[in-house]
């Protein structure tokens, strides 16, 4: 394997795992920097997908016993009993789940196009919107204020998983639009946050899977990058989600959003300028 390819699987790996915590768009950023490596906007879009199944995982291992008891629920699960006390969040993610499959793989397919046909320098642009339109969604949610609302309903799970749908588009964070909506249906942050991680595994391993078979194996990697880059999203979003989860709390994202989105639009701009 070149030098290259190496240094490139471990950055890639130690973006996603640090920033899939925080609710500004992993993906996003992983996107942009695979485009700004010189890979196409198609391929950039696909490894960033595929790399969730890293986060995916040390969230499995940190969150081991909050799924252990969450998985009992939905062993449990009867459908007239669905969203009744006890049974409220297995059904929240089965539903959620179900609804993000059918909004987000038409989003994907769309996505996958369009990353094909534009050039470099719109793909990082259109990222940039993205980003900006997150961080508005995040601050609108935040003039919200909190709720006292405690067990999730069908119509909560249906509008969170077409929500989470939309973080298949490179900008769009998964944590921060789904946290946000939920913050808007009457939910607090505590809860807020629980709901979202439950939602994080299922949806993690179906974009991977997504990907996958798109691709038919490995998005236009090796199997030794991949195997770096995986590694190093496990270890780095393992060892970082606690510092990270903290800082959630303190820090205004939306105002990151905003920046960043901002840099990429600046950056595109240029990129196209130039030629790319």
């Amino acid at each position: 394997m070149a030098w290259r390819e190496l240094l490139v699987a471990l950055l890639a790996g130690i973006v996603q795992g640090v920033f899939e915590w925080l609710p500004i768009s992993s993906q996003g950023n992983l996107s942009m920097l695979f485009t700004a490596l010189g890979e196409s906007g198609e391929t950039a879009l696909a490894l960033s997908l595929f790399l969730h199944l890293g986060t995916t995982i040390a969230a499995t291992v940190y969150y081991r016993e909050d799924i252990r008891a969450a998985s009992e629920g939905i062993s449990a699960w009867r459908p007239r009993a669905a969203f009744a006390a006890g049974n409220a969040e297995p059904s929240f993610v089965l539903i959620a789940s179900v609804t993000t499959g059918l909004v987000g793989v038409p989003l994907y397919l769309l996505a996958v196009d369009l990353a094909s046909a534009v050039s470099g320098g719109v793909f990082v642009a259109g990222v940039g919107v993205l980003l900006i339109l997150t961080g508005v969604v995040q601050r609108t949610s935040d003039a919200v204020g909190l709720g006292e609302r405690e067990l999730p309903t069908f119509a909560d799970a249906v509008f969170v998983g077409a929500a989470q749908a939309f973080a298949i588009l490179p900008g769009v964070s998964r944590s921060g639009m789904t946290t946000s909506v939920l913050l808007f249906e009457g939910y607090d942050g505590p809860a807020a946050f629980r709901l979202s991680f439950l939602l994080s595994i299922p949806a993690g391993l179906g974009a991977t899977a997504l990907v996958v078979l798109d691709a038919g194996g490995l998005p236009e990697i090796g199997v030794a990058a991949g195997a770096i880059a995986l590694t190093a999203s496990v270890l780095v979003g393992y060892l970082t989600i606690d510092l990270l989860l903290g800082v959630v709390k303190r820090v205004p994202f939306w105002a990151v959003c905003f920046g960043l989105g901002a840099l990429a639009l600046l950056g595109g701009g240029v990129v196209i300028v130039v030629g790319g």
